[in-house]
């Protein structure tokens, strides 16, 4: 019976030896190297995850030439519901390119309509920038005289005064240019 107290003592003294060691052995090792243990863990995961994704990917890709050599309609049916989406998709690009082009024609038309109005307004002698309002003359039909037309006189006033010349600096305003000083710098 002694020799059993013996081993049963000797027992847990060996075992809280073994405890303290494998604390002592973990610890260090955890504090010497514990960042590097945690980014090694997450790298693994995040490996572990891409890896995972593309061997699914790869099981589905070989079931699926699989399940079509199995059933020949099923592919025909899809390519036919593929080539009518296609043709579908066809016509109606067509119709936009179609109706782009109707828009393109009658910016075109409406372009040369304006530029025959101006040419018409200046061979009459108005203002092109005039074309909303017309001259009463237009509302009355009658003999129109084309070979001569008579020019309004401009009422244009000078902007500055008639002794005025940029290059003197005389006769403007506030603001007159003087040319600088001639020789060396004056900087110390």
């Amino acid at each position: 019976m002694e020799h059993e107290a013996e081993q049963l003592s000797a027992r847990p003294a060996l075992e809280t030896e073994g405890l303290r060691f494998l604390h002592v052995t973990v610890g260090s090792l955890l504090a010497s190297y514990g960042w590097y243990i945690v980014f090694c863990c997450i790298l693994f995961y995040v490996v572990f995850q891409k890896l995972s994704v593309q061997l699914r990917a790869l099981r589905h890709r070989q079931l699926v030439p699989a399940e079509a050599t199995l059933e020949p309609d099923v592919v025909v049916k899809r390519q036919e519901a593929l080539a009518a989406a296609r043709l579908r998709m066809q016509e109606e690009l067509n119709a936009q390119v179609e109706k782009h082009k109707e828009k393109l024609r009658q910016v075109e038309e409406e372009k040369r309509r304006q530029k025959i109005e101006m040419w018409d307004s200046m061979q009459e002698g108005r203002s092109y920038r005039g074309n909303a309002r017309k001259p009463p003359e237009e509302d009355n039909p009658g003999p129109s005289t084309s070979s001569v037309v008579p020019k309004r006189k401009s009422d244009k006033k000078p902007l500055r005064g008639s002794g005025y010349n940029p290059l003197t600096g005389e006769g403007g305003g506030a603001c007159s240019w003087r040319p600088g000083r001639r020789g060396p710098s004056a900087g110390g």
